[in-house]
């Protein structure tokens, strides 16, 4: 079992894109009116409980509605 501090590298650059992914995620959503499918309550639920980047890209690929 790899020790701790050889993935510790690796794990900090990751939760700091996480969480830049997640607020601006988060600010997007709040400052936008329309989306393409569902509404601002969805898709802060599913941005939220999806943080590992799998709701922000979701918002960003079904949600997010083109300019």
């Amino acid at each position: 079992m790899p020790d701790i501090n050889e993935i510790l590298p690796f794990l900090i650059p990751l939760a700091i894109v996480e969480i830049i992914l997640l607020i601006y995620t988060l600010h997007h959503i709040l400052t936008h009116k329309t989306y393409k499918h569902g509404s601002r309550t969805l898709w802060i639920i599913i941005t939220i409980a999806g943080m590992q980047f799998i709701g922000p890209i979701l918002y960003f690929l079904l949600g997010k509605e083109e300019n």
